[in-house]
């Protein structure tokens, strides 16, 4: 540690309770489910007063989870992502900001473990291991300086300049950085002076970075996913990494689209859930149905089972999906990449269309009632309509279409 590092506050984590190593699979699956009784009991207040989750993250990355996927070389169990998209969807059903909220720090994760030197994967896995979350700085809104015809979620304006052979200077404005307020590291993609992107790795604490809360969006409220400034934020070079994947075979595409689809599996999964607790406990029959209890609904059986096999529909894709991306990083080759692009496209059109009818169907078959603040169900619409934005599905039929028609491969991107 050099003495400038050692003159800097420390960062957060060091001062909570050392992260738990979970040491199977098996055991970050129960883990998953004992968080997830814990987050849904205050679920519906922190959505309704915009509560910062802090206790709850705190529990969340202390768990171990959020170290799951660092290689075994490292210290971590490289866990699948099948496991993976099972914990994002476990969590989300309890609390979707809760669960979004890890989203960019896995995807980070893949990326060091892709990008970074062995130096580089030794500081940044061990940080990880021992608890430090990794929240996000990449997208830039369009504003009246990039509305040009390029101006899309790949460019980047921010930029990074190197001061000498130690350091760099970023500066820049971020938005939509989720998990940034309650990061410990932010990493921030940025434009060097060759055209190049690169990430820089910035402690939460560094002076010239600051996180706003300033996050307005009807759903997923408890992500306070606003913004970010750089105004000569200055960050030592070896925490800088390469923003492109070396040899083009990295499944990071697809890796960040499982996440965003699990998310929504438990959106859906959630507003279901509570579907079916309201039908049986506090719904009436329709006057023309000729039951005398709301279970008994023909009309509405039929449309339990129209959601039911949406799930199981949706769960199935998604499951799939991580399956092919396990397979690319085994083995990584285009044919393997494509089928797992396919194979997401597939799962984030079912978790789209699964999380909005089942929130919509909510109300229908719970009755007017329901729609009473008493019971917060309309934050799972809310949540369901905010986070399926993240990108258009109708690009998700376009690049199906396009495949199996053409054979034009999948482009390789986050959001894709």
């Amino acid at each position: 540690m050099s003495t400038a590092d050692a003159n800097v506050e420390q960062p957060a984590f060091t001062k909570r309770p050392p992260a738990r190593r979970i040491v199977s699979e098996e055991e970050a699956i129960r883990v998953a489910h004992e968080l997830a009784a814990e987050f849904k009991k205050g679920a519906q207040a922190r959505d309704r007063d915009a509560l910062q989750p802090i206790a709850e993250l705190d529990a969340y990355s202390s768990s171990g989870l959020w170290a799951i996927t660092v290689p075994k070389e490292y210290g971590g169990i490289g866990a699948s992502y099948v496991t993976v998209a099972r914990i994002f969807a476990i969590i989300s059903a309890a609390d979707s900001s809760l669960g979004q909220l890890p989203q960019n720090h896995f995807g980070y994760v893949n990326i060091i473990e892709a990008n970074g030197s062995d130096a580089q994967k030794r500081e940044l896995f061990s940080l990880v291991l021992q608890g430090a979350r990794i929240g996000n700085a990449q997208s830039e809104k369009r504003n009246a300086r990039n509305q040009s015809s390029r101006a899309h979620v790949g460019i980047f304006e921010t930029l990074i300049t190197r001061l000498d052979s130690q350091r760099s200077r970023v500066d820049g404005t971020k938005f939509y950085s989720t998990g940034a307020l309650f990061a410990d590291l932010i990493p921030v993609p940025a434009t060097n002076n060759e055209g190049e992107v690169e990430i820089a790795f910035f402690d939460a604490n560094t002076p010239g970075l600051t996180v706003i809360n300033d996050w307005s969006s009807f759903g997923q409220r408890t992500t306070f996913s606003g913004t970010v400034e750089l105004d000569g934020a200055v960050i030592p070079n070896r925490r800088v990494l390469p923003g492109k994947i070396p040899d083009d075979l990295s499944p990071n595409g697809p890796i960040s689209q499982l996440m965003q689809a699990a998310i929504d599996l438990g959106i859906g999964n959630a507003a279901l859930e509570d579907t079916l607790t309201y039908v049986r406990e506090r719904a009436h029959p329709w006057i023309d149905s000729g039951v005398e209890k709301a279970v008994d609904d023909p009309l509405s059986l039929s449309l339990i089972g129209r959601l039911d096999t949406q799930r199981d529909a949706a769960d199935a894709l998604v499951e799939r999906a991580a399956r092919r991306i396990d397979e690319a990083r085994r083995t990584p080759s285009e044919k393997a990449l494509n089928e797992a692009s396919v194979a997401i496209a597939r799962s984030k059109i079912a978790t789209t269309e699964y999380a909005l009818e089942a929130a919509q169907r909510l109300f229908e078959l719970s009755g007017t009632s329901s729609t009473l603040g008493e019971f917060g169900y309309d934050r799972h619409w809310r949540n369901a309509r905010v986070h399926t934005l993240h990108d258009p599905v109708r690009w998700k039929f376009h690049l199906l279409g396009n495949y199996l028609l053409n054979g034009v491969p999948p482009k390789r991107h986050a959001w894709n």
